[in-house]
């Protein structure tokens, strides 16, 4: 994964959550580049390992040690699961982690923050959003997370020196990723798959070898800046999995349940979690978002930036990357 060299020039950078799935192609982008790059996470890298500090962003010391000499953070570590339990695990680690960021960043003079966040901040169903649609999240992650942006947002404003961009991406899918588009497409390829709802819900996404380099483009961001990332064009529920099916060559009938069955079988789900102790690829909550209305835009596509795959590229690569 390349980005323009004339984008940035070399830097030392931390990345946050640097070991899991976006960190790990973002951590090869930027060392393929020329940059000195260390991963600060909980969980070992094993792509770089070499390159991994492990820690946890409660722990101020320890990030603050891991941050000394850089000039540039990447702020991908957080709690973003839909079943994370407690939830007061959103905002120790979200906002919590945001909080010992920026003071670690102030104690060893990193003046260059790019903060992943989310459209999650938007909530559900609000037509079709951008960066001037009002923030009104309807879970604690995505609460979490506008907050975590309020952090960053006094941090930039204390100091003019400080540059700030905040990327909410919308789901973002791809190689070795193991969210919800991962659990849809495995569905589907076990013939598990049922269709909730008509399937017109229309879902913005995007795929992590296009996130990548605009994370890496957003470098250069001067001042302060927040901009949503998403591909277009945003596909019907309908016609994501006809082009899951299409990809894995699954034919025959679909089967459909009516939105108001689905959830209550997520209903059920959720209760056969609490009482067995085990996740499940179904809940409530993850019925009520492949449901819903998910659309995101851009305000403005900066000129220098090009996607290097398309939306259908990117299913039909991490398709085939499950073999």
């Amino acid at each position: 994964m390349r980005f323009p060299r004339e984008w940035a020039e070399v830097m030392k950078c931390l990345v946050t959550g640097g070991s899991g799935f976006i960190g790990t192609v973002l951590v090869d982008a930027l060392v393929r580049d020329g940059h000195d790059v260390r991963i600060y996470d909980v969980r070992p890298s094993a792509t770089f390992e070499r390159l991994a500090i492990q820690g946890d962003v409660r722990d101020l010391d320890r990030l603050t040690d891991a941050m000394r000499e850089v000039e540039a953070v990447f702020h991908l570590a957080a709690e973003h699961r839909d079943d994370v339990r407690p939830t007061s695990l959103y905002y120790e680690v979200n906002v919590d982690g945001a909080r010992n960021l920026v003071t670690a960043a102030e104690t060893c003079g990193a003046n260059r923050i790019v903060f992943t966040s989310t459209v999650a901040v938007y909530g559900l169903d609000r037509g079709e959003t951008d960066e001037t649609t009002t923030a009104a999240p309807f879970n604690d992650y995505g609460r979490s997370k506008l907050q975590s942006e309020q952090v960053f947002q006094e941090w930039a404003a204390r100091d003019s020196k400080r540059t700030l961009a905040v990327v909410r991406p919308t789901v973002v899918f791809g190689e070795n990723n193991r969210g919800n588009v991962f659990t849809l497409i495995d569905q589907v390829r076990k013939r598990r798959f049922i269709m909730v709802g008509d399937g017109s819900n229309r879902k913005s996404m995007c795929y992590v070898g296009n996130l990548v380099p605009y994370l890496c483009r957003s470098l250069v961001v001067d001042g302060v800046s927040v901009t949503n990332y998403v591909d277009k064009p945003d596909l019907t529920a309908g016609e994501l999995v006809a082009l899951i099916r299409k990809e894995l060559e699954v034919t025959g009938r679909l089967p459909r349940l009516p939105l108001w069955v689905g959830m209550a079988g997520g209903t059920a789900f959720d209760a056969l979690a609490i009482a067995t102790g085990r996740r499940y690829p179904i809940s409530r909550v993850r019925v009520k978002k492949f449901c819903a209305n998910t659309q995101v835009t851009m305000r403005e596509v900066p000129s220098d930036f090009v996607a290097p795959f398309t939306l259908a590229e990117g299913i039909g690569r991490m398709i085939e990357s499950l073999g």
